[in-house]
C-alpha cells in the first residue's frame, strides 16, 4: 500500500481538498494507494471541514457523503514511517515537516504539492521547495480564495500521479502482483 498524507495547518481547507482531489486522480490506477491528510497544529482536530472548502468540492463534482464524514487531525511525527508521501501545502508546511522527520530518509518524503504541477516543471525537473510553491490559506479569505487554491490543487494533481504511479511500478510488491 502507498500511503500518501497532504499537510496544512489546521487540516480543514487545503489538506482535505487535495485529499479528495488525490484520491479521485489516483482510484481506477490499479495501484494500492492511501490518501489522507493532517494539519500541522491540533486546533482543529475533530472539526468538519471549513464549509466554504466543502462547498468548493462539491462545485467540482465531489459526493457529499465522503466531504460530511470528514474530520480534521493533527499531524503525528510517528507517522514518518508508514508514509511513503508527504505533500505540503506551503513553504511553511514543508520546513516544519523537514524538521519533525526524523531521518533523512523520511525528510526525502518531504515535498510541496505545486512542485508537481506539470506547468511549473523544467528541463531540470521538479522546482526546488520555496515560498513561491505555496498555496496560501483561503481561510482567511472569500470564495475565490478558495477557487484558487482549489485550482493551484487540482493543476499539481496529475504530476502526483505520474509520480506515484513510477515510483509504485518499481515497487518489488508491485512487480510481483502482476
Amino acid at each position: 500500500m502507498f500511503r500518501i498524507q497532504t499537510v496544512c495547518t489546521g487540516n480543514i481547507c487545503r489538506s482535505p481538498m487535495a485529499q479528495f482531489a488525490l484520491d479521485r486522480a489516483l482510484t481506477g490506477t490499479g495501484a494500492r494507494m492511501a490518501v489522507d491528510s493532517s494539519g500541522l497544529t491540533g486546533w482543529e482536530a475533530g472539526k468538519p471541514m471549513d464549509t466554504r472548502a466543502a462547498a468548493e468540492l462539491r462545485r467540482h463534482g465531489y459526493p457529499d457523503a465522503g466531504l460530511s464524514a470528514f474530520r480534521a487531525r493533527e499531524f503525528q511525527p510517528e507517522w514518518f514511517s508508514s508514509l511513503d508521501l508527504i505533500l505540503a501545502m506551503d513553504y511553511g508546511h514543508y520546513l516544519e515537516l523537514s524538521l519533525q522527520a526524523p531521518t533523512a530518509a523520511d525528510r526525502a518524503k518531504v515535498m510541496m504539492l505545486r512542485a508537481f504541477d506539470p506547468a511549473l516543471q523544467t528541463s531540470a525537473g521538479r522546482p526546488e521547495p520555496s515560498p513561491g510553491l505555496s498555496i496560501e490559506d483561503p481561510w482567511y479569505g472569500n470564495r475565490k480564495d478558495f477557487e484558487t487554491a482549489y485550482a493551484l490543487i487540482d493543476a499539481a494533481v496529475p504530476g502526483v500521479v505520474d509520480y506515484v504511479a513510477s515510483l509504485h511500478a518499481n515497487r518489488p510488491e508491485s512487480r510481483d502482483e502482476h
